[in-house]
């Protein structure tokens, strides 16, 4: 698989239906820091893109994975999966990583 390489500390999108966002804020134990794109309401219900470094990402979906491990609830289980899943899709077609192979 080809992953697009990104600079360390370039943001790369995410997109987040409103439940999505309303699983993290709510279920996860996400600092604020690290949340804060996400508790500013988007205009509608609609799902919204938002920003994050690859490890910022990578740090929010361990948050949902720990969730979706932890969850006693089914259903809010299966929606923290396949958020997670998502998150993990999203990091896997990019790297910030230097290609060693040209050295």
């Amino acid at each position: 698989m080809i992953r697009k390489h990104v600079r360390a500390g370039e943001k790369v999108l995410l997109k987040l239906s409103h439940r999505e966002r309303e699983l993290i804020l709510e279920h996860t134990f996400a600092d604020d820091e690290l949340t804060a794109s996400l508790r500013i309401a988007p205009a509608s219900n609609k799902a919204s893109v938002y920003s994050f470094t690859l490890d910022d990402l990578e740090e929010l979906s361990g948050y949902v994975g720990a969730e979706a491990n932890h969850a006693k609830d089914k259903k809010l289980q299966r929606e923290l999966d396949r958020l997670f899943e998502r998150m993990q899709a999203v990091l896997e077609s990019y790297t910030d990583e230097e290609d060693r192979t040209t050295e």
